[in-house]
């Protein structure tokens, strides 16, 4: 079993086609909305989480793929720069998901929990001194 959290973007063209539907249906995949914009008549963006059997997993993407769907896995796009940050915690404070974690109060360090991040973008936009960073797609 494999569960992923991905950011699709869906280009003008085929923005509703039910893709993601197809891939549950067709590949015996489930997934969680985490994050949805979808502009009139213009491209979507979908954060999701898919789960399903490893191999129907990896189809169902590449089936994405085929069908136009631009594709970014979550855990590989947000990054942290360990030497601009100082652990000020102003991200911890918008993070929805606690992905970025305080989890000793002595040395007040922030943890980045990759695995539970959903690339909502609210940390790169506090953050002081521009140490965390998303692809620009996203």
């Amino acid at each position: 079993m494999i569960s992923k959290k991905v950011v699709l973007r869906f280009p003008e063209e085929i923005a509703e086609k039910p893709l993601v539907s197809d891939i549950c249906k067709k590949f015996n995949l489930t997934f969680n909305i985490m994050r949805a914009n979808i502009f009139p008549r213009k491209e979507g963006i979908l954060t999701l989480e898919i789960s399903g059997e490893d191999d129907s997993f990896y189809k169902g993407i590449q089936y994405l793929k085929d069908n136009g769907v631009s594709i970014n896995f979550v855990e590989e796009s947000i990054n942290r720069d360990e030497s601009k940050c100082y652990h000020c915690g102003f991200c911890v404070a918008v993070c929805p998901t606690e992905a970025l974690t305080i989890t000793d109060r002595k040395t007040m360090r922030v943890d980045l929990f990759k695995d539970r991040c959903i690339a909502c973008g609210y940390c790169v936009k506090v953050c002081p001194v521009k140490a965390m960073s998303l692809p620009e797609e996203f």
